[in-house]
């Protein structure tokens, strides 16, 4: 992945639950100190004096413990641990609570040109906003050709060649009362390792749409900030292709089908394409029948046990007349 620094962290555009309230208090000759682990470090430890396993290689986040601990070594003077500390080349140090360093400690952080960061959020609020942000950021990532949308609430990636109808799908869905989450190019992050979110792969292009015969839609201008959404977890891949008579197409659906993205299996569903089928209803239907096995209800199964259960009585039924008729 590309370079992340700690000027990169202030700069991130996180909303209302996922905010931040991060700015720098001092240390600015070091806001361009990369950070390379997706994780914080609570320093009551290395401020003891033990800095075995120190994690120098993280954010050290100082809380309201952190802080009083500060206090009191500079109240009785001991403060040469803090140059053994600012001694590790740290991303950073921040501090929660609205809280501030006490007085040597910020002198040594500015000698040493280490950020320190400061913000108004609880160390517990921080933290798990913290690993959401970095855990976005450090993801494995992905781009692919097709169009993510939001159908009943699954997240449907819609796949094929060009020109097999995927935007013209996507347009009929939003008509629909469904949402656009991109065209053309979505970019795949794994989130927590077994997450697929994915979104608009160009930002500036907002959710614009190219339609054959048409040119580029604004989506959101035509039919407003409901029908579009800006990231969505990935849940279901419709694969269109075109119509092959010599093909064999599943016409029960017993067998699970996956396609693997970022090391993250999804279900999948081939649709043949050809004209009269009306893909938007079939992809509707695909996005409710994936909720109703998530909630642990498969139709093809049950069709399948009452196939078994019918051929067992007609079984059952046929030895009986023969036996009787036999007596």
């Amino acid at each position: 992945m590309k370079s992340f620094t700690v000027l990169d962290l202030l700069d991130l555009d996180l909303k209302e639950h996922d905010a931040l309230d991060l700015h720098c208090i001092g240390g600015r000759p070091g806001l361009t100190r990369e950070i390379r682990v997706p994780d914080i470090n609570r320093p009551g430890l290395a401020l003891s004096g033990f800095f075995d396993s120190f994690g120098d290689d993280r954010i050290q986040l100082f809380g309201r413990g952190e802080t009083a601990f500060l206090r009191k070594l500079e109240e009785t003077g001991n403060t040469e641990v803090l140059e053994l500390f600012f001694r590790y080349q740290l991303p950073c140090v921040l501090f929660t609570h609205g809280l501030d360093p006490t007085p040597r400690f910020f002198e040594m952080a500015e000698s040493s040109q280490c950020p320190v960061l400061k913000t108004d959020l609880a160390s517990s609020e921080f933290s798990s906003r913290l690993m959401r942000a970095l855990s976005n950021v450090f993801a494995s990532v992905e781009t692919i050709h097709g169009v993510l949308a939001e159908v009943f609430g699954i997240g449907v990636l819609i796949l094929g060649d060009s020109g097999v109808g995927k935007s013209e799908t996507a347009l009929e869905l939003v008509e629909r009362g469904h949402r656009l989450v991109a065209d053309d190019a979505v970019e795949i992050r794994c989130i927590a390792g077994n997450i697929l979110l994915g979104q608009g792969a160009n930002k500036a292009l907002g959710h614009h749409m190219e339609i054959r015969g048409l040119g580029i839609i604004n989506i959101t201008h035509l039919f407003g900030v409901g029908a579009i959404r800006q990231s969505k977890q990935i849940q279901l891949v419709v694969e269109l292709e075109y119509w092959d008579s010599n093909k064999q197409y599943d016409r029960i659906g017993a067998e699970e089908n996956y396609k693997e993205i970022l090391g993250v299996k999804v279900p999948v569903l081939e649709i043949p394409v050809k004209a009269g089928r009306n893909i938007p209803i079939i992809i509707e239907t695909a996005a409710r029948n994936e909720r109703l096995k998530k909630m642990g209800y498969y139709s093809a199964r049950e069709f399948n046990q009452s196939v078994l259960k019918w051929l067992e009585s007609e079984n059952a039924r046929s030895t009986y007349f023969r036996n009787r008729h036999e007596g």
